[in-house]
């Protein structure tokens, strides 16, 4: 049996009725176009993977509106679910633990909205903190909280020297309770 130059990857697909050298060619076409639809698809997987990550990361993106872009925008979000971020302005807090009801008001430089919600604050909620609040806005100018979240500084400090962590945290309790 004559052994074929052809390379051995391409012998076992060779039809012996074509010559070798046509055969070396057409086997050579094949190889490119498959190469060419492995690429096709490759890059078709690669574009549906970019889209699904564009697409989710402009799902999850967190916006909220500031008391005063609320102001502006009040007529066309009346009812809508959005995000509210502002301060805690500092004597507006009204928390009924009866009800389970909490009122406050949100301030920024040049508005302030109303917020009532119901279920108890997060533990750090107090006067003067930053807060997001997920909810919705009516006609009355009232916000209607669904979800209150703290905003607070990811920076770590520990206590200062001298002072007992376990006097700290019985503050934050207290604080919390009165």
């Amino acid at each position: 049996m004559a052994r074929s130059s052809a390379p051995y990857y391409l012998s076992a697909v060779r039809d012996p009725a074509i010559p070798e050298r046509q055969c070396s060619h057409l086997e050579t076409d094949e190889i490119i176009v498959k190469r060419m639809w492995m690429l096709a698809g490759l890059v078709t997987i690669a574009g549906a993977i970019g889209l699904l990550i564009a697409g989710g990361l402009s799902e999850n993106m967190v916006f909220f509106l500031t008391p005063t872009e609320l102001e502006a925008r009040a007529a066309s979000v009346y009812g809508e679910p959005l995000r509210l971020g502002g301060q805690v302005k500092p004597g507006s807090v009204d928390w009924d633990a009866d009800s389970g009801r909490l009122r406050f008001v949100i301030a920024d430089e040049g508005a302030e909205i109303r917020v009532e919600c119901s279920g108890a604050p997060p533990a750090m909620f107090a006067e003067g903190i930053g807060v997001v609040v997920e909810g919705s806005y009516d006609e009355a100018g009232l916000f209607h909280g669904t979800n209150v979240m703290v905003k607070h500084s990811n920076e770590y400090e520990p206590p200062h020297d001298g002072v007992d962590p376990k006097n700290t945290y019985r503050s934050l309790i207290e604080r919390e309770d009165g």
